[in-house]
């Protein structure tokens, strides 16, 4: 599987790939899909070897799914699982590659950057430092809708300087849609406020709260494991989370890994780059469609696919060439 050659894929020049994060998981992912395509637990059990635990039944039982030190490898697995299908299957070579918070990972996989084994051993590890950077129950993450990024920056800033406990803007997904993360009361506070000010407040379902400042002394620790890493720049550009932008070096690259986990995600300005760049259409590698729901709502992607199943991904191989045209 890790001899995939990019370079014999027909080059997609309007669709970029995007791999989705926490949250995506959910029991018996791929089920179907491994019945009828042997890449899909081929892909688990090399990443099972890697860590040492079995993937495939942590995906499949739920047990143990939602703690974030099993749910990254399994999540970042199924991905490139998908990713190998679609490969396999004559899918083309994206113009571009992202992905959301963990799923950067997946996308530097994806274009050969990293190892599977590599990226799932360094998942594995950031799950457990970031479990272990803040006590369970005293951080916490929300999602904060119909205000604006701007009113968002203020009421963390504001909660933060009343000493409630530190809490930042920790995902600009898409506009009117921000998460924030931090202190557990300080999050209160903030979703305290944003109500005031008209807009909604959800609390989110995480062990942990990422992208925040809390996960600076987990940053520290990770990036002591990315320098013992082999790392290569991707054979298909990938935008980074920290800054939207693709990085021109191998120190770059580790240092924008780093960085992301103790700074926001910038996947608003990531889709708006990848619009920037021709892509108009966006192929959803990994379970579920958050992602690619969250871009329906943007009036510059024309179509938006998911690969999460047989019937889905066959959709996505014929009209994406399609819609490609004369450029595969």
């Amino acid at each position: 599987m890790s001899a995939i050659r990019l370079e014999q894929l027909a080059q997609a020049e309007k669709t970029a790939f995007v791999f989705p994060g926490q949250g995506s998981q959910k029991v018996g992912m791929l089920a179907d899909l491994a019945e009828q395509f042997s890449e899909i637990k081929n892909t688990f059990a090399e990443a099972s070897d890697a860590v040492g635990f079995d993937l495939w039944h942590i995906a499949q039982s739920g047990k143990g799914l939602n703690q974030t030190q099993n749910t990254q490898p399994v999540l970042l697995t199924a991905s490139i699982a998908l990713w190998r299908l679609w490969v396999s299957l004559g899918g083309v070579a994206p113009k571009f590659l992202a992905g959301h918070s963990l799923g950067e990972y997946s996308a530097l996989v994806a274009g050969q950057a990293l190892t599977l084994t590599d990226a799932v051993k360094l998942v594995h590890l950031r799950g457990q430092l970031m479990q272990s950077a803040v006590p369970e129950g005293q951080g916490a993450m929300a999602a904060i809708l119909g205000l604006t990024d701007s009113q968002i920056i203020t009421l963390c800033e504001q909660v933060s300087q009343a000493n409630a406990g530190s809490v930042d803007a920790a995902n600009y997904n898409t506009k009117g849609q921000v998460v924030i993360a931090g202190a557990t009361q300080a999050v209160n506070d903030v979703m305290a406020l944003a109500k005031e000010q008209g807009g909604k407040a959800i609390p989110l379902p995480v062990s942990v709260p990422s992208h925040c400042a809390l996960m600076k002394p987990a940053a520290e620790q990770f990036a002591q494991a990315l320098e013992q890493t082999a790392i290569e720049l991707p054979q298909i550009p990938v935008l980074h989370n920290v800054n939207a932008a693709i990085a021109t070096s191998i120190t770059e690259l580790r240092s924008s890994l780093t960085a992301q986990l103790y700074q926001s995600v910038q996947w608003t300005n990531t889709i708006q780059s990848l619009q920037d760049q021709g892509i108009v259409y966006l192929a959803e590698c990994g379970p579920g469609t958050v992602l690619s729901n969250m871009a329906k709502r943007l009036p510059g992607i024309e179509k938006t696919f998911s690969l999460d199943t047989q019937s889905r991904i066959e959709d996505a191989l014929q009209a994406i060439l399609v819609a490609e045209g004369e450029n595969v």
